[in-house]
């Protein structure tokens, strides 16, 4: 089974073009990972990806489609099992599959159950392992595109009563996670040193109470910087390739 890549992947993304042509074929798009994907914690826009997937069933949008397929609590295991049957199933025409991926999960490989000082949910060494089986799977499929997670506000740790997180130990996963798509040449947001580099009052003011989640403000924010990426633009903007079809041998 082979699948024919988008144009643009092919001969490579180019510069974001400002008019994008009325004959230009809507994108499809799935975005999948953890609770971060899946928008907990913003009850009035329901998380970055669903206000994107508003914005595209505007009458004056693209009529690009956006798929959210985040599950709360997954890690880069349960993502790894889910994404091929997930990705087949959302070219809405027969025969198609979506154009790009977008994926973001890992913070959840980082908690420590019971106690700050416990094992990681994911030991580092499988974490990288399981990271890039999931990356060389997820380019085989399509296109993709990684956004980081955000940084968490340590002193509301645990977590549910029991999940330690804090930034020494997101900070080891995002790493291995940022070099893992670097030499795949697979385009990484780092969200967590942009948030940081804001200053602590800002990403505490965009972050729930729960310590972990963004709030309506974060998402906002959020949203705001995936727009504001260039990788992000390149796709948003440039022609829509043609349809991709899975070939039968």
């Amino acid at each position: 089974m082979q699948m024919l890549a988008p144009q643009s992947y092919r001969h490579g993304l180019g510069e974001p073009r400002v008019n994008r042509p009325q004959s230009a074929r809507p994108l499809r798009w799935i975005a999948i990972g953890d609770s971060t994907v899946y928008g907990f914690g913003d009850p009035d826009g329901g998380g970055w990806v669903e206000r994107l997937r508003r914005r595209w069933m505007l009458p004056d949008s693209p009529g690009h489609a956006l798929y959210n397929l985040g599950v709360r609590g997954d890690g880069v295991r349960q993502v790894a099992r889910r994404i091929d049957a997930e990705f087949r199933c959302r070219g809405e025409l027969r025969n198609q599959v979506p154009d790009l991926i977008v994926l973001s999960v890992g913070i959840n490989d980082s908690a420590r159950a019971g106690s700050s000082k416990a094992r990681y949910m994911t030991d580092l060494d499988v974490f990288d392992h399981e990271m890039g089986q999931l990356l060389d799977h997820a380019i085989a499929l399509c296109p993709v595109l990684f956004v980081g997670m955000t940084p968490v506000d340590a002193s509301r740790m645990p977590f549910a009563d029991c999940l330690y997180y804090s930034h020494a130990d997101q900070h080891h996963f995002k790493e291995m996670t940022r070099i893992a798509c670097e030499q795949r040449k697979i385009p990484y947001l780092d969200i967590f040193e942009t948030w940081l580099e804001r200053g602590e009052l800002w990403w505490r003011s965009h972050l729930a109470a729960d310590g972990l989640h963004p709030n309506s403000l974060g998402y906002k924010a959020l949203l705001q910087d995936f727009l504001q990426w260039e990788d992000a633009q390149r796709w948003i903007h440039a022609d829509a390739p043609e349809g991709r079809v899975w070939a039968q041998n």
